[in-house]
């Protein structure tokens, strides 16, 4: 007994430290990535106008504080809020079909929003895009959700497989139907590509403010599952011995998860892989255990988008989704062979 107090005590201080140290890493990634851009920004100049604005210190003039306040770091903690999001969903998503190579947009999340966002853009007059851009792309997102949960549902049940092939199916149609748009969309062409594409571009306070609350909600949430996942991992049969309720828990999981998802690319666009990579990278630092992995990977996810994005301002305000794909194409085709040697090897 006193064996197990102790391994659980180590358990709890070391995931406790590796909180502290990203917590650490993130607060100091924001600081350095206010500071990238076209105009540098002294740090010291950044961490004094957050010390005022937190009330931690003396108002004073601060020389670049419209670049600080309005423009970079609405951006920043807007990526911070999409990379939790895509994340965490993707840890969820990963760990429910037991499949390392899951992500957010696996059950076609991410085409429904880009035919919404596209029917916006062609149809809806442009003055009014910062709203109702955002709006129909959440709506084609939570559409495609619920088109594919009832066509995959069978008898009650959601057989894994089959709710994988019909995203896949429903996520080809859709990405059918989003060519034809944009080959008949004329003018709005190039906004249709450059939502696509994903980016921070038009990021504002009034867009963090929007998503942060449902963000939250969903991360809460998903996390309450975190001791489910940990034991559908062993098998469905396993955990319905342990009083789990699996189909229940599958359905919960899928709409928070699609939630999450849908709201981080009403604003920002598809960003692709970051739902993929990051959870096996936190993986590897924490181990499988979603009670720590949730927490972690989120917190990674912001980092990792937050110094993407400070990469696409030095490069010419290069799409994030671009950035992100250089970074997730060749860790997707990793997985691929890592996969393919362990089938050899069985």
């Amino acid at each position: 007994m006193k064996k197990v107090k102790a391994t659980r005590l180590r358990k709890f201080i070391h995931w406790k430290m590796i909180m502290i140290y990203l917590v650490a890493i993130l607060c100091l990634s924001i600081v350095l990535t206010t500071a990238i851009g076209p105009v540098y920004v002294p740090p010291l100049e950044i961490v004094a106008l957050l010390g005022s604005k937190l009330r931690l210190c003396e108002p004073s003039s601060i020389p670049h504080e419209v670049i600080i306040f309005q423009i970079r770091l609405p951006r920043i903690f807007l990526g911070i809020l999409v990379g939790l999001s895509l994340a965490t969903a993707g840890t969820a998503l990963q760990g429910l079909f037991k499949n390392p190579m899951a992500d957010p947009y696996i059950i076609g999340i991410a085409s429904g929003a880009a035919v919404g966002a596209a029917l916006s853009i062609m149809v809806l007059p442009q003055i009014f895009s910062i709203y109702t851009t955002p709006i129909m792309a959440f709506l084609g997102a939570l559409f495609t959700i619920f088109l594919v949960y009832n066509i995959a549902t069978v008898g009650g049940k959601i057989p894994v497989d089959t709710l994988l092939l019909t995203g896949i199916a429903v996520s080809l149609f859709l990405g059918a139907v989003l060519a034809f748009m944009m080959s008949i969309a004329g003018e709005a062409l190039h906004n249709i590509f450059f939502w696509i594409m994903g980016g921070f571009w038009l990021a504002n306070w009034t867009q963090v403010k929007i998503i942060v609350l449902p963000v939250l909600v969903c991360f809460g949430l998903i996390y309450l599952f975190a001791k489910d996942l940990n034991a559908m991992l062993l098998g469905e049969e396993s955990a319905q011995t342990l009083g789990i309720n699996v189909e229940t828990s599958k359905r919960i999981l899928l709409v928070l998860s699609a939630l999450i998802t849908a709201a981080a690319v009403s604003f920002t666009g598809t960003i692709g892989f970051v739902g993929l990579i990051i959870p096996h990278i936190t993986r590897i630092l924490v181990g499988p255990d979603h009670r720590i992995l949730f927490p972690a990977s989120a917190l990674v996810g912001g980092i990792f988008l937050v110094w993407t994005d400070a990469l696409a301002r030095l490069l010419g305000e290069m799409p994030v989704g671009i950035i992100t794909a250089f970074f997730g194409a060749p860790f997707f085709i990793y997985l691929l062979k890592k996969r393919k040697s362990g089938y050899y090897a069985a």
